[in-house]
């Protein structure tokens, strides 16, 4: 699943690294969530969660059935 999840991300970078950001996965777990980090200008940035959930995780759900709930950390 970690492949998966990957794959998708590195279609969500280029629109992130666009205003200054990045996204790093640093785990899946077993149970379906997905731990990322949120680095550069989306790190501070007060929409994070916002792109968190409904851009990153919305993403992610869309393609891997698997997965439950997407965290940063």
């Amino acid at each position: 699943m970690k492949a998966k999840v990957e794959k998708v991300l590195e279609r969500i970078r280029p629109a992130l690294q666009a205003d200054g950001g990045d996204v790093e996965l640093v785990e899946v777990t077993k149970d379906g969530i997905v731990k990322v980090r949120l680095r550069g200008a989306c790190a501070g940035c007060p929409m994070s969660q916002m792109t968190l959930k409904m851009g990153i995780e919305r993403m992610i759900k869309q393609e891997i059935p698997g997965v439950k709930e997407v965290i940063a950390v």
